[in-house]
């Protein structure tokens, strides 16, 4: 078998697996489909997620559910403001052996799992939130000198709430930057909204079943890696992340005049490696633009940073990159 056809046949494979776990978890979650996608997304890179929506949309339930299909260990975080650093993470606990001697042993904390539902990140103090953050960022715990590494495959499935300002700190724009994809969860639809009070108001409990486990997540991560970005289709995702910076070079009219900070190299990489997944589920193993047109919005509108003109012309972010991504040409004038 060549090169080419292994790569196909893998493909293939990748689409049949990918589509039983979404699948699993759309047997559960009503709706929501562009979210599940996003969230695979993710898993499928080795990414974390921050998910944005008001209380009650099924945020919980759903990375519960991923938890469950993919057999990974779970666990739940609800942060609030006295959550402390030792919290989530573990501390050394003064232990006594059965002759009276006393030492230290290292307790881990709810962070020591391989899918972390940190619930409402935006309620816990920033010293908290950094220590969570430093543990995304290097997959492992730092206490009293020893390192302790996380099983992978880990990932950090975050929830803020839009809409209460009172008692919540805003995660800094350096550390919403660690989040592979910002994802808005929106409001049910009609015909969504009545499925949902249908089944959970007539004891109706539907689990998802193990369609999935961590090695073969590790197995398509390396897949995903593999996708060919050609240097066109590169340069593309460079220059779209270079026009979002003011005052640079590819800097398109509308960032000059509506950003206050652009992204950072950490979008480019989200576009390659978002597109390659895309280009993965189209049967393809080489990134198109288009691939990279519909990663755009979820790997950038956490990574620009809009400045006080727009605020007070209520220009969103997406606005703004909206426009960005219409008007660069796809292919390079200079």
């Amino acid at each position: 078998m060549s090169m080419a056809e292994s790569m196909q046949k893998r493909a293939e494979l990748f689409v049949s697996r990918y589509g039983a776990v979404r699948e699993e978890l759309s047997r559960v979650i009503v709706g929501h489909h562009d979210i599940i996608h996003g969230i695979l997304t993710c898993l499928f890179v080795g990414g974390h997620c921050l998910l944005e929506g008001v209380p009650g949309l099924g945020k919980t339930l759903l990375v519960r559910t991923l938890a469950k299909a993919l057999n990974l260990d779970f666990s739940r975080i609800q942060f609030t403001p006295d959550l402390m650093p030792a919290d989530i993470l573990g501390t050394n606990m003064v232990m006594e052996s059965p002759d009276g001697k006393r030492f230290f042993e290292f307790q881990r904390g709810p962070i020591f799992t391989q899918i972390c539902l940190a619930d409402e990140i935006n309620r816990a103090t920033p010293k908290t939130q950094s220590a969570m953050l430093e543990t995304m960022q290097e997959g492992s715990v730092s206490i009293g000198g020893k390192v302790y590494q996380l099983k992978p495959p880990f990932f950090v499935m975050a929830t803020q709430n839009p809409i209460e300002q009172e008692g919540t700190y805003p995660l800094p724009e350096a550390q919403l930057d660690r989040f592979f994809f910002k994802l808005i969860v929106g409001y049910s639809n009609r015909e969504e909204l009545g499925t949902i009070v249908e089944r959970t108001t007539r004891g109706e409990r539907i689990d998802a079943k193990k369609v999935m486990d961590g090695a073969e997540i590790i197995k398509w991560q390396q897949l995903v890696r593999e996708v060919i970005l050609a240097p066109h289709v590169q340069d593309y995702i460079v220059r779209l992340v270079l026009a979002t910076h003011p005052g640079g070079p590819l800097a398109l009219p509308i960032t000059n005049q509506y950003l206050r900070w652009g992204s950072s190299p950490r979008g480019a990489q989200t576009l390659a490696l978002a597109s390659k997944v895309r280009a993965l589920l189209e049967g393809r193993y080489n990134v198109s633009f288009e691939d990279v047109r519909r990663v755009y919005l979820p790997a950038l509108r956490h990574r620009v940073i809009v400045n006080f003109e727009a605020q007070a012309e209520e220009i969103s972010t997406e606005q703004v990159l909206l426009e960005v991504l219409e008007k660069l040409p796809e292919k390079a004038t200079v």
